[in-house]
């Protein structure tokens, strides 16, 4: 493997100033952003911003992008965010699948590699394989180059702060397991642990652009919802918050992993399994409309392979139980179309050692509640196949699509979240 760096505490990073002046280079792009519209939109002074402005280039973190023509005197100088100042490592712990996805400083994916895993196998195997991976997706940093850490997601509950998972659902073995220490001492990287659904939150409210309140409702092998609220990911005390999965809609129902009866998440992945999506789509419709009545979101984004086997199916029907009960406005229903497996994930996946039917063939392993298994089992057949279609039924539907990293694959937007855990700070967020 080559050599990188890592965990480089960058002096101009530490300044809630050049945060704010990072975060816009960041937005702008390629097209870039002058000092004088940097000072008019942080509110600094034109000599403030300047002397950011000179550290960030002196650390190779900003460059000049040309000039822009002025409405009077010399043309303006247009500084740009150079994205391969630095690095970071997005991590995706589901039930039955790992991801890891490198990108640049900006978010753009650089490397991907994704591989079958039983999350019941115990936590010494299972961080076996995420180091082996993440060490395995460092090979694509250019020598020299600065690794920041890498970011976790994996399923509920967890505390975010301790770095440590409580008990998941159908996977109790995994309470108390100090994932984000054992990592960090691992890598030799710092590491930072989030709920699935929190860091795709986190990623969705990065983008341009973004509603300053939404919830992100993934269904895959479980079901949750990552909740933004005036711009800031929503996580509770106890990081509890958007457990939609496990809010009681049938008293008495069937028992679900977590301990309960009649959840969300075993009503709708049963529905899955049997085939009926569209009754799915209402049960998942119902648990959406609790959210918006609870939380007053202004939207709400469907994301998970549930969903991308059969986004119209998802989207209409949330929709449609959002209009009949009267949330119409100012509440959207899009599908996240890169939140999931895409048929051709890249070379780096395939390094892994992960094909389309292989994957297919070990969706839901590992799911120890028998209905959320049967119904995560069924929900993975074909949703390789159906991914490949997706950006055309989301386009036909009216859904946003977006992938990062031409060429890389679509890493999902749980992955790319992750990377937000470690980025996300840098620019102030």
């Amino acid at each position: 493997m080559r050599k990188y760096l890592v965990g480089v505490n960058v002096p101009a990073l530490r300044s809630h100033n050049a945060a704010l002046v990072l975060d816009l280079l960041r937005t702008a792009g390629e097209a870039g952003i002058s000092r004088l519209e940097l000072a008019e939109r942080t509110g600094l002074t034109p000599q403030a911003v300047s002397k950011i402005t000179a550290r960030l280039r002196a650390e190779g973190l900003a460059a000049e992008a040309g000039h822009r023509a002025s409405t009077g005197g010399k043309p303006r100088t247009v500084l740009r965010l150079v994205p391969t100042a630095a690095y970071a490592v997005g991590v995706h712990l589901d039930r039955d699948e790992l991801t890891t996805l490198l990108t640049d400083l900006s978010g753009t994916a650089v490397a991907l590699r994704r591989r079958p895993l039983d999350l019941g196998a115990g936590a010494g195997p299972v961080l076996d394989a995420v180091t082996a991976e993440v060490r395995a997706l460092l090979d694509a940093v250019p020598p020299g180059g600065t690794v920041l850490g890498a970011g976790v997601a994996m399923p509920g509950p967890l505390d975010h702060r301790a770095g440590v998972p409580g008990r998941v659902t159908g996977f109790p073995e995994w309470d108390g397991q100090p994932v984000r220490e054992e990592l960090a001492r691992r890598l030799g990287l710092p590491v930072v642990l989030d709920k699935d659904t929190n860091a795709a939150a986190l990623g969705l409210a990065l983008r341009p652009a973004a509603p300053g309140s939404f919830a992100y409702v993934h269904l895959g092998t479980g079901l949750g919802a990552g909740l933004v609220l005036g711009g800031a990911p929503l996580r509770g005390d106890r990081t509890g918050a958007g457990e939609l999965g496990h809010q009681t809609v049938q008293l008495d129902g069937p028992p679900c992993g977590c301990g309960g009866r009649g959840c969300l998440e075993v009503l709708c992945l049963a529905a899955v399994a049997r085939g009926e999506l569209p009754e799915a789509a209402r049960i998942l419709g119902a648990g959406a409309a609790n959210l918006v009545r609870l939380l007053d979101i202004d939207q709400v984004l469907l994301g998970g392979r549930v969903v991308l086997a059969a986004p119209d199916v998802f989207a209409d029907g949330v929709r449609e139980v959002l209009t009949g009960l009267g949330l119409t406005a100012p509440v959207s229903v899009v599908t996240d179309t890169d939140a999931g497996t895409t048929a051709g994930a890249g070379a780096e996946a395939k390094d892994a050692g992960t094909t389309a039917g292989a994957a297919a063939a070990t969706k839901g392993a590992g799911t120890k509640a028998a209905a959320t298994k049967d119904a995560a089992t069924t929900a993975g057949a074909g949703t390789e196949a159906a991914a490949a279609e997706s950006g055309t039924a989301a386009a036909e539907s009216g859904t946003a699509a977006a992938v990062s990293g031409a060429g890389v694959g679509a890493p999902g937007a749980v992955a790319e979240g992750a990377v937000w855990l470690i980025l996300g700070p840098i620019f102030g967020q």
